[in-house]
């Protein structure tokens, strides 16, 4: 239990501080994240489906390289995948047990090593709990409100309509902070409290680069030289990229395609679409 600390006041993360019923302890093993970084609690049903599955493991994957700490709490199911997946992605990520950080009362017992990685891999795992307090049942909604108040925003993926993940989702919406949900499948009872915050308001979420923006993330696009861009273009596509060297007008272009003029305006439509050409003052420009 030696390297378990109890936090100063001072040494709170601030957003706690913040909400209507901020901790008046908190015991932490391992290392705070730095100040700058961005943290998203990722929350979800403990009887996860491999969509659930999936879809997390997608979505924390691309964030890798981003300041971005994930925050779950330790649980089965939704929690270790959030956990695991950021330890795979290289990001940091901290843990609110529903129990103390002892590990003779860390709940769950089967997420010891899990609950290591994360300290090894320079996260942490906080508690406002005593350090040898055994998980009860109001333990885990009393924990809830601290993933709500620490994090920027909270990513739903997957939740059943009354649920212990929907618990955090309201006080999230509370706390003024973003709730992000996974869309599902209307016939699946794993996506109904999604679907349902949606409807309320949720903002959907189905790939990384809505969660980035979510967090308020500037996505910049990778270089790709001229050989990776136009790849996948078809042998029309292709055909046009040649013929814009330089700038040409539409009806020039058109006229060299040698095609007709629906056919020819519906692929330059598809091109601009896929962000391949644009046409600025009446002439077409390759991107």
């Amino acid at each position: 239990m030696s390297d378990i600390i109890k936090l100063k006041p001072e040494e709170f993360p601030k957003p706690l501080l913040e909400i209507p019923q901020p901790p008046r302890t908190l015991y932490m093993r391992g290392k705070m994240p730095p100040s700058q970084y961005v943290y998203l609690a990722v929350v979800g049903s403990r009887k996860y489906t491999s969509y659930g599955r999936d879809i997390c493991e997608k979505l924390i994957e691309g964030l890798k390289g981003y300041p971005i700490v994930i925050v779950s709490g330790l649980a089965l199911g939704i929690d270790s995948i959030a956990h695991r997946a950021a330890l795979k992605a290289s990001l940091l990520t901290i843990s609110f047990p529903g129990s103390g950080l002892d590990y003779s009362v860390l709940h769950p017992q089967s997420n010891i090593n899990l609950a290591k990685d994360i300290v090894e891999k320079g996260g942490c795992l906080i508690s406002e709990l005593d350090p040898k307090w055994k998980a009860t049942l109001y333990s885990f909604p009393q924990r809830n409100r601290l993933m709500a108040g620490i994090a920027k925003a909270v990513l739903i993926i997957e939740a059943e309509e009354k649920s212990g993940t929907l618990i955090t989702a309201r006080m999230a919406l509370d706390y003024n902070r973003d709730v992000l949900a996974v869309p599902g499948s209307a016939f699946s009872s794993n996506s109904r409290g999604t679907n349902t915050l949606i409807r309320q308001g949720a903002t959907p979420v189905t790939t990384s680069e809505e969660v980035l923006e979510a967090l308020g993330f500037t996505i910049e696009k990778p270089f790709l030289d001229e050989k990776e861009k136009y790849a996948d273009c078809s042998k029309e596509e292709k055909r046009i990229i040649e013929l814009l060297r330089e700038p040409i007008e539409r009806d020039e272009l058109i006229r060299l395609l040698d095609t007709d003029t629906s056919t020819a305006n519906a692929l330059l439509s598809i091109m601009e679409i896929k962000e391949l050409i644009k046409e600025e003052m009446g002439e077409i420009h390759k991107i």
